[in-house]
């Protein structure tokens, strides 16, 4: 990856292992745009819907097992609104997000939290693609400490999350979430820690 001209990096990461933070702590020392909820606030400024709505619905049920319409309605429904926007289909939502963030990456570089980013630069030029991973127990401990749960229901939502990003990912681009060769990098973060993770990456990605 070449840091003199406009590149993306894109963080897939296992619930519960931190991939967030190590995304976000890249984005930070390169001083680059961080994307993730700005997207969805992005989508909904380009469909004239509130974007507090496209996120509690995106929450709701982040594979949208069922069109976005339905989803929507239903949520306008039970709070009382009246104006029921524009009709959405799950696919024209995914659509939506990946020219989004194309548009935002054509315009200067960025890190890409989740999204399928990996999938939509697939063919670019100058990205690198992460995926973030660690042993479930690793991944237990750290969500138990985080959210103050039982370490049972943090196991369940492991399972939970990790599935329905394997679902998402493999219903809008058709290849397996867990496939080493959509990435560049797969990265074990228990073997370095968070902090450690994050000065191995940016060796990798190289000085200026």
């Amino acid at each position: 990856m070449n840091r003199h001209e406009k590149f993306v990096i894109t963080i897939n990461r296992q619930f519960g292992t931190g991939g967030h933070e190590v995304g976000a702590e890249i984005a930070k020392r390169l001083g680059v745009k961080l994307l993730d909820k700005q997207i969805l606030q992005a989508v909904a400024r380009r469909f004239d819907i509130d974007s507090e709505t496209v996120e509690k619905l995106s929450a709701r049920n982040q594979s949208w097992w069922d069109d976005f319409t339905q989803f929507y309605r239903a949520y306008i429904i039970d709070n009382q609104y009246h104006d029921l926007g524009p009709e959405l289909t799950s696919h024209e939502l995914f659509d939506a997000q990946a020219a989004v963030i194309r548009q935002i990456a054509s315009e200067e570089s960025c890190v890409v939290i989740g999204r399928c980013a990996f999938d939509i630069f697939k063919n670019h030029p100058n990205a690198l693609k992460i995926f973030i991973h660690s042993p479930e127990e690793k991944r237990i401990r750290r969500i138990v400490e985080k959210y103050g749960v039982s370490a049972d229901d943090a196991k369940l939502m492991i399972v939970d999350n990790d599935y329905t990003r394997e679902l998402y990912t493999k219903t809008f681009t058709g290849t397996e979430w867990y496939d080493a060769r959509n990435y560049d990098v797969t990265l074990d973060v228990s073997a370095f820690g968070l902090h450690g993770s994050v000065d191995y990456l940016m060796a990798l990605i190289g000085d200026d």
